[in-house]
């Protein structure tokens, strides 16, 4: 998840920093190495995340717009509510560029 993501790059950085200190290169390299795994592990739900807002979003559209031809508005309406759940979602997990 992202939230353990960056448990895990902060930890790292904190280790990192305390053999930098320390002169201690084994706390330096396992520091290094829990960043990288947790920056990789927030990448990967990040990603996953915006995939899944993109799913949403189009899924979204196809049921408002199938609910306005229709004219089942309550459909429409849901529709509208998921595209734009999913929209929020793309943004808040939209990779850095």
């Amino acid at each position: 998840s992202k939230t353990t993501g960056q448990y895990h790059s902060l930890k790292g950085t904190a280790v990192e920093t305390i053999g930098d200190l320390t002169g201690a290169q084994s706390w330096r390299q396992s520091g290094r190495d829990e960043h990288a795994q947790g920056e990789a592990e927030y990448d990967a739900a990040q990603a996953k995340n915006y995939v899944e807002g993109a799913a949403d979003r189009l899924a979204g559209k196809k049921d408002a717009v199938v609910g306005a031809i229709t004219g089942d508005r309550q459909q429409e309406a849901s529709g509208n509510v998921r595209h734009d759940k999913g929209q929020a979602q793309q943004e808040l997990n939209k990779p850095a560029a």
